[in-house]
């Protein structure tokens, strides 16, 4: 097992491969300079105040206190919603049993602990993976 975090998506555990990393929102507006990288944002920031960053970035991670938090799934959408076309990775926090709320909010990929992984491999996160099938409110509606 690796000793870096390991990235989520629907074909299961891969590593990290968005090369140019994640800067803080806060270095960036102050003027660190940002074409095409990657912004750390938490569930708190102020999207509207920083909408013109936040669009031109390459990727966006957001962090999740817990995986009790789920404002994290609010700013996916809503980032989504302003038009955030690019990346969108959930920070380390959630568990297996979220990732397929995580897809239908908007996130791309979710990035997990080595612990995590060990504790939920694989084969748990790829159970979830097909989040579009099982849709409880499309059910709801008929």
């Amino acid at each position: 097992m690796t000793d870096q975090n390991q990235i989520v998506t629907d074909a299961g555990f891969a590593p990290d491969d968005f090369a140019t990393g994640f800067l803080a929102l806060e270095g960036v507006s102050a003027g660190a300079g940002c074409d095409d990288c990657g912004i750390d944002i938490t569930p708190s920031d102020d999207l509207n105040a920083h909408r013109d960053l936040l669009m031109k970035a390459g990727a966006i991670r957001i962090s999740f206190g817990s995986f009790a938090d789920g404002r994290g799934f609010t700013t996916a959408k809503q980032l989504r919603l302003m038009g955030f076309t690019g990346r969108l990775r959930a920070g380390a926090g959630l568990i297996a049993d979220q990732y397929a709320m995580a897809r239908r909010a908007g996130f791309d990929e979710v990035e997990i602990t080595p612990a995590l992984a060990a504790r939920q491999p694989e084969d748990q996160w790829l159970f979830r993976a097909d989040w579009q099938t099982y849709d409880h409110q499309s059910r709801l509606r008929g």
